[in-house]
């Protein structure tokens, strides 16, 4: 073990003996992301570097406070990147940050989400003791799957110090066609091409400012992505002019997401086939109709989860309006018994004092 991952332990050790919380943060760009955490900060910058990489095999370990924009820029000299696109925001987001928070960008609905990259992860619980879980292969069936019950704890069931993660090489051929057609032709006809032999890879739907618009982002082999410019028609974009806005679409920097103003920021995970949804204005669709941002109202919670739940789906608040800290249900709803019995058992073995990240995932947890 070394020093700086001795210091952590050691602090994790003496904060579980007086059940001193600790608030887990890499390069902070996900503060505004769940509940607010309180406690004694815990810093995992010092975690810092790529341990191993194997491009032939496409695996790479590194540990959880090393820039994300580090680790992809050296996955990038190789040709190989991390395919679900995992956002940024402000810019200081770390391995681990992305690990811990489970969000993934505009290609997330056509090549998987980060915890189907995840192959294993080193843990430090709550009892400061440094647990390993996976490994650095696809096939491994070594008891549960701990490694990704991680993605999207937020941090509650412990710190993570070292990941491996299998990669991709990058896209031989890109290309982005639009189309200016309303919300619901954008559905239907995303769910038409959803069944075809088509290289999607994003897209986003948006109403700016009266002119709605679907834009397809197409990856693959050069054959198949110029074949299906040919056949699905629309105007086809510079990629050079448009990768820049499918960055800002990653980390909800478009101007349809800055003129939010007073309202807040909710994030709808529902079906792909889920039809126009009751909503306080039209949404923004990614993910081929999977996730839908909202803005409205704090007023407009009910409705949201009433809207989301109604297609089988689940509504998040992402942003939040920092007026009104106290609400009736936290950031991400509540979870029904069965669920809510599962996180507590979970909690308890990993963090039996629950020192790590309180009431980040949920109020009381």
């Amino acid at each position: 073990m070394d020093s700086a991952l001795q210091l952590i332990t050691d602090q994790v050790r003496e904060a579980a003996a007086a059940g001193t919380a600790l608030r887990i943060r890499g390069g902070g760009s996900k503060d505004f992301y769940g509940e607010a955490s309180t406690g004694e900060l815990l810093d995992t910058t010092p975690l810092s570097g790529i341990t191993s990489y194997e491009p032939s095999e496409l695996v790479v370990t590194v540990r959880a406070g090393t820039p994300l924009a580090e680790l992809e820029a050296v996955l990038a000299e190789r040709g190989q990147c991390l395919p679900f696109e995992p956002p940024h925001f402000a810019g200081g987001a770390t391995v681990g940050g992305m690990v811990a928070s489970g969000l993934s960008g505009p290609a997330r609905a056509s090549v998987g989400a980060v915890r189907d990259y995840v192959l294993g992860v080193t843990l430090l619980n709550g009892k400061a003791e440094l647990l390993t879980f996976g490994g650095q292969v696809m096939k491994n069936v070594a008891g549960y799957d701990v490694s990704r019950l991680m993605c999207g704890a937020l941090g509650t069931l412990g710190l993570i110090s070292e990941l491996s993660l299998k990669v991709l090489p990058l896209a031989p051929a890109e290309a982005t066609l639009k189309f200016h057609m309303s919300q619901a032709e954008a559905l239907a006809q995303l769910n038409t091409w959803g069944g075809k032999p088509l290289p999607l890879n994003a897209s986003c739907w948006v109403d700016d400012a009266g002119a709605p618009t679907l834009y397809l982002r197409l990856r693959g082999a050069v054959a198949a992505v110029e074949a299906a410019c040919k056949s699905l028609g629309g105007e086809r974009q510079d990629n050079a002019a448009t990768a820049p806005d499918w960055t800002l679409c990653r980390d909800q920097q478009l101007p349809w997401f800055l003129e939010r103003g007073t309202r807040e920021l909710w994030r709808l995970s529902v079906p792909q086939t889920a039809p126009l949804l009751d909503l306080p204005e039209p949404p923004l669709v990614e993910w081929h109709g999977g996730l839908r941002w909202v803005r409205a109202m704090s007023e407009d919670a009910s409705r949201l989860r009433a809207a989301a739940a109604a297609v089988g789906g689940s509504a998040t608040l992402f942003i939040a309006d920092d007026a009104r800290p106290t609400r009736d249900e936290g950031r991400f709803g509540t979870l029904k018994p069965p669920l809510n019995r599962i996180h507590r058992q979970l909690k308890q073995e990993f963090d039996p004092a629950g020192i790590f990240n309180r009431g980040r995932l949920y109020p009381d947890f």
